[in-house]
């Protein structure tokens, strides 16, 4: 994969710019790594004032998407892939009724070479639009945002940490949080004594095997007190497993 394309539908186009041209992001940008392609859906709209939302059939508050701006939109996006000579692309659509976006969701995505999103707002959008464009509805959390925007933002940044090379040291995105379905273990750096708190002795040995199994422990340990849910997938050695069993042995005694 040369580059990995971020394609974004939206009403509020400066909106994505601004916040994914900053910092790693940005500087995978400069780099040819990834690129971010947010067009506005008003483009595509054929009303005079450029409107793209109209009262819901059935009556209800607040206003609907209307299906052709989005549509056009999304085939206009599809039509320069395909000119470009690079494979039809997955749309997602951000909704809290989709799939929840998880780490294992990321690293399906970005194999993909192109990526479409789109955001949604007011009351939704027409289910028309949706039936002929989306190929997967993603939900960032069982809460409700103003728009797709933010939930877009934070896909796109999980999604590039993986992309080979975005990120300086390549062991980062392989030993982070959700490595086997592990939280991260604590970190630490100079003074080695802030406020009466040291920093755990094994950290200072430079006995990398027993500083590597300190670190995997304390995942476990914190991933069990946080996120216990996510202990049953955890991929663990047979002295990790040993490890999880004592402990929990002891807890329950």
């Amino acid at each position: 994969m040369d580059r990995m394309n971020f394609h974004v539908m939206t009403l509020f186009p400066e909106m994505i710019e601004q916040g994914l041209s900053t910092s790693i992001l940005g500087r995978a940008m400069e780099r040819g790594l990834i690129s971010l392609n947010a067009v506005n859906i008003r483009d595509y709209s054929l009303d005079k004032h450029r409107r793209v939302d109209d009262y819901p059939y059935g009556g209800g508050a607040g206003m609907v998407m209307t299906a052709d701006p989005v549509v056009r939109c999304c085939r206009a996006i599809q039509e320069k892939i395909a000119g470009e000579g690079r494979k039809k692309p997955r749309v997602i659509y951000l909704t809290p009724q989709g799939r929840v976006f998880r780490q294992s969701m990321a690293q399906e995505l970005a194999q993909e070479g192109e990526l479409i999103f789109l955001c949604g707002h007011y009351e939704g959008i027409d289910e028309r639009a949706l039936e002929l464009i989306v190929t997967d509805r993603v939900s960032i959390g069982d809460y409700v945002l103003t728009g797709g925007e933010l939930p877009v933002m934070v896909m796109i940044d999980v999604i590039a940490r993986l992309v080979p090379g975005v990120l300086n040291n390549q062991e980062s995105p392989e030993f982070e949080t959700f490595h086997d379905n592990l939280l991260e273990y604590p970190q630490y750096t100079r003074p080695e004594l802030y406020e009466g708190m040291r920093v755990p002795e094994v950290l200072l040995s430079g006995h990398h095997a027993r500083i590597e199994e300190w670190r995997r422990r304390q995942s476990i340990l914190r991933t069990d007190a946080v996120r216990p849910d996510l202990m049953e997938h955890a991929v663990l050695s047979k002295k990790e497993q040993r490890f999880y069993r004592e402990m929990r042995d002891r807890a329950e005694t």
